[in-house]
């Protein structure tokens, strides 16, 4: 009973700090609530954040908002082609001292708490891949020494639609560390509206800080102690090999998309105050977790299909199995 008791407790601390943190991130990024919890959803599961909309649909802002209300260290790369991995990680140089010359290892700005890469896939894939042990191991090697990074670490790469001119396809092997893919959309007329009275006027509004680093590190291992039901992830597995078996996908979903989809569905519910996973959390899950984790067929890129059609299929087709 005390278990239970404490397990109930902590869900429910953990979903006021949560509302708190993403409605004062939506309070200034305006029209965007689906976009900021699954952001935020990411962090406490660790993951890293693959964001993706034409350009001025706020996605710096979004990840810049971030870090200021949870007060971490924040670093921006902004990806363009002539971009070097020395410029990412990092590099060893000679410091001359007479006799006493030495080599020093000089931090690239991937030694941050959140990094924003800004426009990822305008970068060369030889520049996007030394991001590829940072998120992996959250460590980098520079010259045979192994640096890790300070905990929290988060990536929040920013992306323009690939058929826009100038940008180079993120490979799958990266793509498949991004925990999440989450899409901007275009906003509404009232929500245009509220956009231009909140950023035109004299002032623009500041984002509060409310959360300190012990904090978020606090709501993370919360994330991970929240259990889940063999029925649940026996879900999980059906959901994941269905992907493989759509006619219209080459390649389905990684057991790292099936790891993802476990720890976004930790957090849906604690996010809504339920103390273990259910169906729906795993459900809620499966879109910005797996639709970058597709490689799609021939016919399915002649038919210009949508990875979030053939998610939403997947589920209707294991719900009626």
């Amino acid at each position: 009973m005390d278990s239970d008791t404490s397990t109930l407790d902590s869900g429910a601390a953990f979903q006021a700090k949560f509302r708190r943190l993403r409605d004062t991130i939506a309070s200034v990024i305006i029209g965007q609530e689906r976009v900021v919890e699954e952001l935020l959803i990411a962090a406490l599961a660790r993951g890293h954040v693959l964001v993706e909309g034409v350009p001025g649909l706020g996605k710096t802002r979004l990840v810049r908002a971030f870090a200021d209300a949870t007060d971490l260290s924040f670093a921006r790369i902004q990806f363009t082609p002539d971009l070097m991995p020395a410029d990412v990680t990092g590099t060893t140089v000679f410091l001359d001292a007479g006799s006493e010359g030495r080599f020093e290892f000089q931090p690239g700005p991937v030694f941050t708490n959140v990094l924003l890469a800004d426009e990822i896939n305008r970068a060369t894939p030889k520049s996007q891949s030394a991001l590829l042990e940072a998120m992996q191991e959250r460590a980098v090697t520079v010259g045979g020494v192994r640096h890790v990074l300070e905990e929290p670490f988060m990536v929040l790469a920013t992306q323009n639609p690939l058929e826009m001119e100038g940008t180079y396809p993120l490979p799958e092997a990266q793509l498949d560390r991004f925990l999440f893919k989450i899409l901007i959309t275009r906003p509404d007329a009232a929500t245009l509206q509220r956009i231009l009275l909140v950023t035109t006027g004299s002032s623009e509004s500041d984002v509060e800080r409310v959360f300190s680093r012990a904090e978020l590190l606090e709501l993370q291992r919360m994330l991970r102690a929240v259990p889940v039901a063999e029925a649940a992830l026996a879900y999980v597995v059906r959901l994941v090999e269905a992907t493989h078996a759509h006619p219209l996908v080459r390649l389905g979903a990684s057991p790292r998309g099936a790891q993802a989809i476990t720890l976004a569905a930790k957090g849906f519910a604690l996010a809504a105050g339920r103390p273990n996973v259910e169906l729906e959390d795993v459900r809620r899950a499966v879109g910005p977790a797996l639709r970058h984790r597709l490689l799609l067929s021939f016919e399915a890129e002649v038919e210009a299909a949508d990875p979030d059609r053939i998610l939403r299929e997947v589920v209707e087709s294991v719900d009626r199995s």
